[in-house]
Formats: C-alpha cells, sequence, structure tokens
C-alpha cells in the first residue's frame, strides 16, 4: 500500500486486526475459538473495520476454503530456520486471513508439539509481515493468548521503526492465564529481538509468550471484570500477579458474550422442539426426547448436566466427591466432555453403576451439546476459576439453571436466586468445598421440588438473561479508541 493511499485510508472506520489461534467455525478446542469467531461479527455492527487472521490447520474442513483468495507468499526467518508463508484471504461479513505452512500446521492437532514455540514464532512474525500482502494496516492488533503474545514486543522491537507500522497499536487479551506459553529460553533467538527483551520474556529461567503480551501490549483486557481484579492475586495469578498489579493501570475486563441468533431456543434447528419464553412447557418435550436418545427414564425427574473438559480446574474433584450424595436424591445426571483419564474413567464407571440415571457421554457433539442444554433442568459448573465460561451463558440462553461457584465470569453472569423477591437466575455457592457445591444442589432441587410454577420464575430469569455480544462490543469499541489515541 502506498503512503498516500495509507493517509486517504484514516478517514475510514477504526480499524482492527484480530488474531487468534482458533476461530469458530474453522478451528476450535474450546473458549477462544467460539470468541473470535463471534465478537468480530458484533464488532462489525459497531462500524468497526475488523479482519481476523489464523492458523491455516490441517483439520480445517475444505468446504470452508471454497472461493478463498491466494494473496501471496513470503519467507520467515526464525534464526536458524526460514520457512514460506502463503497468505489466503476469504471474503466476507468478517474477511478472514488464513498463514498457510504445512511443516507447522498440517498436523491433526492445534496445541501440544514440541515445537509449538517455533510454530507460534512463525506465526506471530508472518502476522506481521504479512501486512504488505493484504493491503492492511489496522489502527489496532488484538492479540489473543499466550500464541500471539510475542507481537506487541515485534512490533515495538523491530517493526515500529517502519512508518507504516509506527501508529499501530495492540490490545492483549488474556482468555486464562494458566497457559502461558512457556519455552526454553534460547527460543527468544527465533525473534531476532535485542537482548534486552529477554527480560521481558524471562519467566523462572524460561520465557513465556504470555509474558511478552503483558510487558508490552499498549492495554491488557481479560474476559470477566471479576476476573481482571483475581488475576492480580497470588492465588489467581499464576506468578503473573506481580505484572498484572505493576501493570494494573492497562488492565480491564470485558465480559465475553454468545452469539445469541445462533443460539436461540425458538429458532435452534439442532434441538428437538423450539420454545420460548411464552411456550416454556415445550421445553419439557426436549427433556423426554433426550432421555430416550440417552437411555434414561423417561419421567419428570430433575435432570442436571454438565458440559466441560475434563479437569480438576473445572471442579470435577468435586463432582465426583459428591455424586454418590447427589444421586440419593431422585435425580438424573448428564455428563458430556473429554478430558483427563482418570475423570473420564470415574464417569464411565458411574453410570455403569446408574444405567438408568447417568449418562456419561465421552465425547464432544456440538448437537448433543446444544440438545443437553435445551433439555436439561439445570447445569452444573462448580469451577476452581473461571475466567469467563461460556457454558453459563449458553444454559440460561436455554432457561437451564446454572449451579456454579462464585468466581470470575461465573460471579459476573449468575445471581443466586432469592424466592421471596423472586429475583436471581440461578444458585450460586462461594467456598471451593464439595459441601458448598451439594448446598447449591439441594437449594435448586427445594425449589424444583416447589412445582412448576415456582421453578417457572427462576427459569424465566435465567431466560431474560442478557450476555449477548452487544453491550461487551460496545466496551470494546469504547477500549479500541482510547487505545488508538495513547
Amino acid at each position: 500500500m502506498l503512503w498516500e493511499e495509507k493517509m486517504m485510508s484514516e478517514n475510514c472506520p477504526l480499524k482492527v486486526l484480530l488474531v487468534s489461534s482458533e476461530v469458530a467455525p474453522f478451528a476450535k478446542s474450546g473458549g477462544l475459538g467460539d470468541v473470535a469467531g463471534s465478537l468480530p461479527k458484533a464488532l462489525k455492527k459497531e462500524n468497526i473495520d475488523i479482519r481476523v487472521v489464523l492458523p491455516k490447520y490441517k483439520t480445517i474442513k475444505t468446504e470452508h476454503f471454497i472461493g478463498v483468495k491466494f494473496l501471496g507468499d513470503f519467507n520467515v526467518s526464525l534464526s536458524w530456520r526460514n520457512q514460506k508463508a502463503g497468505i489466503l484471504e476469504k471474503a466476507g461479513e468478517v474477511p478472514t486471513y488464513f498463514i498457510e505452512n504445512d511443516y507447522y500446521f498440517g498436523r491433526d492437532g492445534y496445541y501440544g508439539y514440541d515445537d509449538d514455540n517455533e510454530r507460534f514464532a512463525f506465526f506471530c512474525k508472518a502476522v506481521l509481515d504479512m501486512m504488505n500482502y493484504i493491503g492492511f494496516y489496522p489502527d489496532i492488533i488484538h492479540c489473543n493468548d499466550w500464541q500471539t503474545g510475542p507481537i506487541p514486543m515485534l512490533l515495538n522491537e523491530n517493526y515500529k521503526k517502519f512508518v507504516f507500522y509506527k501508529d499501530i497499536k495492540t490490545l492483549f487479551t488474556i482468555h486464562n492465564l494458566q497457559y502461558q506459553g512457556r519455552f526454553a529460553r534460547e527460543s527468544i533467538e527465533m525473534f531476532d529481538v535485542p537482548d534486552s527483551c529477554f527480560y521481558n520474556m524471562e519467566f523462572y529461567g524460561q520465557i513465556s509468550f504470555m509474558k511478552a503480551g503483558l510487558m508490552y501490549a499498549d492495554m491488557i483486557s481479560t474476559v470477566s471484570r471479576t476476573y481482571a481484579e483475581e488475576i492480580k492475586t497470588f492465588q489467581y495469578g499464576y506468578g503473573m500477579d506481580g505484572i498484572l498489579r505493576y501493570r494494573s493501570d492497562r488492565l480491564c475486563g470485558i465480559l465475553n458474550g454468545i452469539d445469541f441468533e445462533k443460539n436461540d431456543p425458538e429458532t435452534d434447528r439442532r434441538i428437538e422442539y423450539n420454545y420460548g419464553l411464552d411456550t416454556l412447557e415445550i421445553k419439557k418435550k426436549n427433556k423426554r426426547a433426550l432421555q430416550k436418545q440417552l437411555g434414561l427414564e423417561e419421567r419428570d425427574v430433575p435432570v442436571i448436566s454438565v458440559i466441560s473438559r475434563l479437569a480438576d480446574q473445572k471442579g470435577f474433584d468435586l463432582v465426583a466427591w459428591i455424586s454418590e450424595q447427589m444421586l440419593n436424591y431422585d435425580i438424573q445426571f448428564i455428563i458430556l466432555g473429554t478430558g483427563e483419564r482418570r475423570l473420564e474413567d470415574f464417569f464411565r464407571t458411574l453410570e455403569w453403576r446408574y444405567p438408568k440415571r447417568v449418562s456419561a457421554n465421552i465425547l464432544f457433539d456440538d448437537t448433543l451439546a446444544q440438545r443437553i442444554y435445551a433439555s436439561s433442568d439445570m447445569f452444573m459448573m462448580p469451577s476452581l476459576f473461571e475466567p469467563c465460561g461460556l457454558g453459563q451463558m449458553f444454559s440460561l440462553r436455554y432457561g437451564t439453571v446454572p449451579i456454579v461457584r462464585k468466581t470470575g465470569g461465573l460471579s459476573d453472569t449468575v445471581s443466586h436466586y432469592n424466592a421471596e423477591k423472586g429475583e436471581g437466575n440461578g444458585f450460586v455457592f462461594e467456598h471451593y468445598t464439595a459441601d458448598g457445591l451439594m448446598w447449591a444442589v439441594k437449594e435448586a432441587l427445594s425449589v424444583y421440588d416447589k412445582g412448576w410454577d415456582e421453578w417457572k420464575l427462576v427459569v424465566k430469569n435465567a431466560m431474560l438473561s442478557d450476555n449477548s455480544w452487544t453491550n461487551s462490543a460496545k466496551e470494546y469499541k469504547s477500549l479500541y479508541n482510547k487505545i488508538k489515541t495513547m
């Protein structure tokens, strides 16, 4: 792009390039993919020129590349190795760019390889080098999680010497501070940055891609207001709390949202029977259909469900501890997810012991997940920590009442039901104990046992919760404008 063209573009809307290692529907392993896929659509409605870039993984379905345009390729230097990066553009509501390199991304998974340091160092460099090929110089580069952490460092240390890059600012969003991209100290050589940069990446003798983002970004955000405060403490900071307290004037929390149009119980084709606030009785038909599908007893009984990665962080040590006590009550329990082998085996065994009351689905199936959201009465999410959480938002949308611990985004989206006032959209416990979780389960069951008229009140409160992207997109727009003027 010529300098004159760049000057002419200054009257255009705010320009943002969102960089993520996964973006739904192309690549998704968790909440990051959901957010990177749905937030840009909401930002587009705020008159922001938003583009998205991600690696071209082998696992992305070929149907997504119909009509994709090849824009060119170039070499990326990683100290001891040169690799070619191809740039593909997919037009649409939100233009999406794919960085192609089969050596790094032609694999069966996204993460967990011995050379993840090299793979995502390549990705970060390629993102900055591709600007000339896409004809787009953003006001803000919005980086997400450790895989993109080095971008603010590379921009400030190497690229801002060039006129095209000098005014670009960065936002670094933490989706989960536990995952920090920690590698051998020699990995810094791939970035060709001054030796002094080591101290801004060093983490107990290693380097951390996450720390690079925290130290160099113009602003840092995370995915809920409560989590933004929690990560400044020793308990939740995973060793980064000192840095986050140091940069607290540049740290804020903006709650994630979900796509309300796609996840609408009145129109969702993935569920058996559509329903809304005025037709809540139909939700019971979904429960019967799900009970039949999963081989559970087809009767009016409280159904408690969990959809999650099976890990202790998600509170499964508590769930396992109370499972027998919980099943002393007349309930059914459904679980969907994969994760730690010992937890997978535990829930398989629980199903074997209670074949008509427990359904352990050790897999991930998007359609089944949606039917569970639409069919269950209660949704359990007793996380040790939860930066934002999307599961409780989906469950609220479908009138499945959440049972959660008061932490992170769960605290920001779920309030304990007060029967006297008719307020609250879920059941909340505070201390991370099995007794606390069991107390919340009993609270939910006691309201359910009062009958449909009482239970319907909390269900309606849940469905009236607004966790769409509308408000969050406005907050991001305000933050982008603030960063642009820094």
